[in-house]
């Protein structure tokens, strides 16, 4: 069966580079503003990095231990799958080369300006020179790598300029590493937005640095090392802390195998060679890059654009809206009555941090219990969570340190919460807890009652500007009855808890999603399945979506990033369709509907259809009862599945392809901005129909 599958499914890794191409998409898309553009750059560059760092790195280490492993969906080993990426890689690094000068260009005309050594005005030149003497010079740490001075170890996504050195016939490398200490850019004296990267001074001036030998090829690298580091089992049982165990984590994974080098400028075969020996890596995990290899910077230049210019570089200005289910005053009371929904970033996450805020001061509370995978550098959250426990309230938190790089930031914070007298615990060996479920329990006379948030995104106030999520608050006994069984399962390390509810993994969730689709199954060409998540790669669900396509059930999943399953493959899967959406903001809801009519369930969760979150963590996936969320959810599913502006489809040839647009254009972030600002529902009433208003605002458009 498993080499029968590969007819009709692809390689995880790829399917990642082609979403990653996909974010490149919006970076050359015109009608994005020219700044936004820039942050798609941006953001493509970064995913980059942790895709060689986590998924790269992974497969390296698989390499070395167990090259015989194949990957079920491509039949490919971990070296076959590496050849394959680094040959994938290596076409998206001249895209987006290009990608990055045109939009440079296009920049100059408004004052903002990137600029080389050779381009810098006359008064401009002294200037960078006498900061680099006065400022830079002093600093810096180089280096000689001959007999006597071994290589250095070159740490991971730092900068570090390099050149030939010869003195007295004898040849050895120079290496500069650019400090992290100081900025990314050198911004010039002026009014425009002139600047220029601090590696290519640094680079500028080497004979400075080295002024006792001749400098040759001079150059600047990057090396990305292996971070795919998951704290080891033998070591949990020698040594019970846990933030002390993850302290060492982060400790180890700078110092990893390095899996790809970049370079400014081509290197010589010589030095090629000794960068290989030197690293043991090919040449094909070599790149070289004429933009900048950090590109963090753009965000401060963002910063600093006049605010006449804004307008013509940057999108407009969103502010996510007040619920359209609550009015003005306290959240809980609103909430025992009736169930809301929260859709980030169109609305504000604060009528949530409002109810927790509540919770902590209301006499009626008795425990607040919650879990965290990701935290904002500032976290209201916590704050409000420290209050309900000075004042006495019992507030356990389950917080997650293994949250791939944010490990220090959720370190700091279960400090700061330990120190308020919250309890904190930390999950499990071996099963990430990556579920969003908080449960508020209070005295209603003499009985015990709860509301309960189930999100499909993190109680991170940032990225709620940013990703799109939605997020149910429920004062359903069941539900409740359910998350405190949770919570009591979560502290006391039973991962096999019975629900009459939630569906959680790594037990019941993936069977209860596959029972639903077998429902939908026996209908045949009546049944309807949409599924809206991050990714799709767990076999057992790609077997049951082609189970269903064979049966006649019309499937459609909107899947954001990675894909292992191609839709329109005769005879397997000739009724899925598979859209993504990449725009504005980052697409983050988990939503399953299945079936139609009074029959139709729905559920909202944290869990991708990913082997790793239905079998390896723990995550929480809660029904929707009111019919009116139930009607929203919907409404959402449908304008997302009928986007032709920023939705891709996938076809049988493993490409993503551009909707026809047709007579009108959809596209759903926009519409959803639009339709938070237009629409409110008071105590659940419909003023004006959603449809009504929103075909006006698009006639008007």
């Amino acid at each position: 069966m498993k080499k029968e599958m590969q007819n009709y499914t692809q390689n995880r890794e790829l399917s990642w580079l082609k979403f990653n191409q996909r974010v490149l998409e919006e970076a050359k898309d015109s009608s994005v503003p020219l700044l936004e553009r820039m942050k798609f750059v941006s953001i493509f560059t970064s995913n980059l990095d942790e895709f060689f760092m986590i998924r790269v790195g992974s497969l390296y280490d698989m390499s070395l231990t167990d090259n015989s492993t194949i990957d079920s969906r491509s039949g490919m080993n971990p070296k076959e799958q590496l050849d394959a990426i680094f040959a994938a890689v290596a076409p998206l690094y001249k895209e987006r080369d290009k990608t990055y000068s045109e939009i440079k260009k296009l920049l100059n005309p408004y004052g903002v300006c990137g600029l080389s050594i050779k381009e810098l005005e006359q008064q401009e030149k002294k200037y960078v020179k006498k900061y680099f003497k006065d400022q830079i010079l002093p600093i810096l740490s180089p280096q000689i790598v001959d007999a006597n001075h071994p290589f250095p170890h070159l740490l991971n996504k730092e900068l570090y300029v390099i050149a030939s050195l010869k003195q007295n016939g004898t040849s050895m490398i120079g290496i500069v590493p650019v400090p992290q200490f100081v900025s990314d850019i050198l911004y010039l004296p002026g009014h425009d937005i002139r600047y220029i990267r601090m590696e290519k001074v640094i680079m500028e001036y080497l004979d400075v640095v080295f002024d006792k030998y001749e400098v040759s090829n001079k150059n600047y690298i990057c090396v990305t090392r292996n971070a795919d580091v998951s704290p080891d089992d033998e070591a949990l049982e020698i040594n019970d802390d846990f933030r002390l165990l993850m302290q060492e984590t982060l400790h180890k994974r700078r110092r990893m195998a390095v899996v790809r080098m970049e370079t400014a400028e081509p290197l010589d075969k010589e030095l090629e060679k000794y960068f290989c020996d030197k690293f043991k890596i090919t040449p094909a995990q070599i790149y070289r890059t004429k933009m900048p290899m950090k590109l963090d910077y753009i965000f401060s230049i963002m910063d600093k654009v006049p605010a006449s210019l804004k307008r013509s570089l940057v999108d407009e200005p969103f502010t996510p809206q007040p619920s359209r289910y609550l009015t003005d005053g306290k959240v809980i009371p609103q909430v025992k009555k009736k169930d809301i929904l929260l859709s980030y970033p169109y609305e504000s996450m604060d009528p949530f941090l409002r109810m927790i805020k509540e919770a902590a001061y209301d006499p009626t509370v008795l425990t607040i219990r919650i879990t965290i995978y990701r935290l904002a550098k500032k976290a209201r959250l916590v704050e409000y969570l420290c209050a309900a426990a000075e004042n006495g309230k019992e507030v356990t938190v389950l917080i997650e340190l293994r949250a791939r790089f944010d490990e220090q930031n959720n370190i700091d914070w279960s400090e700061r919460l330990e120190e308020a007298g919250c309890r904190v615990i930390y999950g499990f060996e071996g099963y990430k807890v990556h579920s969003k479920i908080c449960l508020i329990t209070y005295r209603n006379r003499n009985n015990i009652e709860y509301i309960t948030q189930v999100g499909t995104g993190n109680y991170n106030e940032k990225t709620a500007t940013m990703y799109t999520d939605v997020s149910l608050i429920t004062a359903d006994k069941g539900i409740g009855e359910d998350a405190a069984v949770f919570f009591k399962n979560m502290s006391i390390g039973n991962l096999n808890g019975s629900y009459q509810h939630i569906i959680v993994s790594p037990t019941s969730l993936k069977p209860k999603v596959l029972s639903m689709m077998d429902e939908e199954i026996k209908k045949g060409t009546n049944g309807r399945i949409i599924m809206k998540m991050n990714s799709v790669t767990d076999v057992d669900f790609i077997q049951k979506v082609s189970e269903a396509s064979n049966a006649g059930v019309k499937v459609d999943l909107i899947v954001r990033g990675i894909c292992c399953i191609l839709p329109g493959v005769k005879g397997y899967t000739e009724n899925l369709r598979v859209t993504s959406i990449v725009g504005r903001y980052l697409e983050h809801p988990r939503i399953f509907l299945f079936g139609t009519g009074a029959d139709q369930k729905i559920y909202i969760g944290s869990a991708d259809m990913m082997t790793r979150n239905t079998e390896k963590r723990v995550e929480v996936a809660c029904p929707v009862y009111d019919e009116t969320i139930r009607k929203q959810l919907t409404h959402m599913l449908k304008i997302m599945l009928a986007d032709n502006v920023k939705a891709r489809e996938l076809k049988s040839d493993g490409k993503y392809y551009m909707k026809e647009k047709g007579t009108s254009k959809v596209n759903s972030q926009e519409y959803f901005m639009r339709e938070a600002i237009t629409v409110r529902h008071p105590e659940g009433r419909t003023k004006q129909s959603f449809v009504d208003k929103i075909r006006k605002i698009f006639r008007r458009k």
